[in-house]
């Protein structure tokens, strides 16, 4: 008979299980809450992903969560001004949902503590694997967020933002939205704050049949904080969704994408921009589902890596067998600026198709000096040449979003992150 110790718990992992006793009480939620509550605090005792989990092996999530900081009740985060003008903005602050919502035509909001308190959720909280250490997190502690419900045949004229801000402590967030058959919207989830914090945000997005979404994750937690996120996605027939991923901040990060198209027809476009400085570890991780006949994927991720920093894409696509006629592509760029730094690519490709399209390719390259030499040769400082380079490798993906209020948008974050790391 084989014995297998329990791991010691490290000071992170007690300090999750001690919180989750103390606040307990104070979560919201009826019987089947709290069992899935249960069985999530039940995962977290059994420890944090090692490098020995194959989908965790480039983050040590045991090893570089040190520091679990206290909920802090008094931390008071205010509402930000949109990144796209004139947007529709909702507001999670320090872990709870605004009273109010706006006035969308064609749009119902719903605060996720009311669907806790009466159970309605509770099938939304199922983990999707073993190894959703984010999600069991997650599970545990969320108290509120936002239900956003686009009607059928909707087309929203400006995006709707959801902020989640903090201003120090803990804070588990879920953000969930149903697009209606052949609705079309933008919907900006921004992630930010101040101080010393951990995070776990959970988005749900389900695209009913003929719907067009554009969904853009724009992460700017300060260098203290560290960040824990998950994005999952179902696909209905002839949808298509644009997932936009920008990270240029936090001390360690996990975006976690998972995304399956459930109808033919249905296409996922995927392109994400890493801006990686100091000391920090940032990690995507893409699991890709498809599971039927006649739809298509495109995945472009570039990242830009200086000082210390480590940077990982892990991208897995999963052909299934009646999945036939799939086009499936994937692309990682890495341009690294330093040689200190460090950045990990990992695509998987599982095929059980026989008629398919698919590929996937990766690059990692420095500053081609003759370019920098041409615009050096032509009046323009050092700094300044370097800066129109590294920009013009990550514009060239922000572009493609077509829309050139939320290009511009995008672009002025690129020009404040090179002008603290350039």
């Amino acid at each position: 008979m084989n014995v297998h110790a329990q791991p010691q718990l490290t000071q992170a992992e007690m300090a999750l299980i001690e919180a989750f006793g103390e606040r307990q009480s104070l979560l919201p939620g009826d019987g089947d809450v709290m069992v899935r509550r249960d069985n999530a605090v039940e995962a977290l005792k059994g420890g944090l992903p090692t490098k020995r989990i194959e989908s965790w092996h480039y983050t040590n999530l045991r090893t570089l969560l040190t520091v679990v900081p206290g909920f802090d009740p008094a931390a008071k985060a205010k509402a930000l001004a949109p990144v796209v003008e004139g947007s529709a903005v909702v507001s999670v602050l320090n872990g709870a949902s605004a009273a109010k919502f706006p006035a969308v035509e064609g749009v119902s909001f719903a605060r996720l503590s009311d669907k806790l308190t009466d159970g309605s959720f509770a099938p939304a909280l199922d983990l999707y694997g073993s190894d959703d250490a984010i999600g069991a997190l997650n599970v545990a502690f969320v108290a509120d967020g936002v239900l956003v419900d686009v009607a059928d045949g909707v087309e929203l004229e400006k995006p709707i933002e959801l902020q989640n801000l903090q201003a120090g402590g803990q804070s588990h967030v879920r953000l969930a939205a149903r697009v209606g058959k052949g609705a079309k919207a933008v919907i900006l989830e921004r992630q930010a704050g101040e101080g010393a914090t951990l995070t776990s945000s959970v988005s749900q997005l389900t695209l009913d049949d003929g719907a067009d979404v554009t969904w853009l994750i724009v992460q700017e937690q300060p260098e203290t904080a560290s960040h824990l996120a998950q994005f999952k996605a179902w696909i209905g027939k002839d949808a298509k969704l644009t997932l936009f991923i920008m990270n240029a901040g936090g001390k360690l990060v996990r975006q976690e994408i998972v995304v399956a198209t459930k109808g033919e027809g249905a296409d996922f476009q995927l392109r994400g921009v890493n801006l990686l400085a100091g000391d920090t570890h940032t990690d995507v991780t893409m699991v890709l589902d498809h599971s039927v006949p006649h739809t298509t994927s495109t995945e472009v991720i570039r990242n830009v890596v200086t000082g210390k920093a480590r940077g990982v894409f892990q991208g897995r696509i999963n052909v299934h067998q009646y999945a036939q006629k799939t086009d499936a592509k994937m692309a990682c760029n890495t341009l690294l600026l330093s040689d200190d730094g460090e950045f990990s690519t990992k695509p998987e490709l599982e095929i059980f198709a026989d008629d398919v399209q698919c590929g996937h390719g990766a690059t990692v390259t420095e500053i081609d000096h003759g370019h920098l030499f041409y615009l050096m040769a032509r009046g323009i400082d050092e700094k300044t040449a370097r800066g129109l380079l590294v920009k013009a490798f990550v514009a060239e993906v922000i572009e493609e979003l077509d829309d050139e209020q939320i290009v511009e948008a995008l672009e002025s974050r690129l020009d404040e992150w090179f002008a603290t790391h350039g």
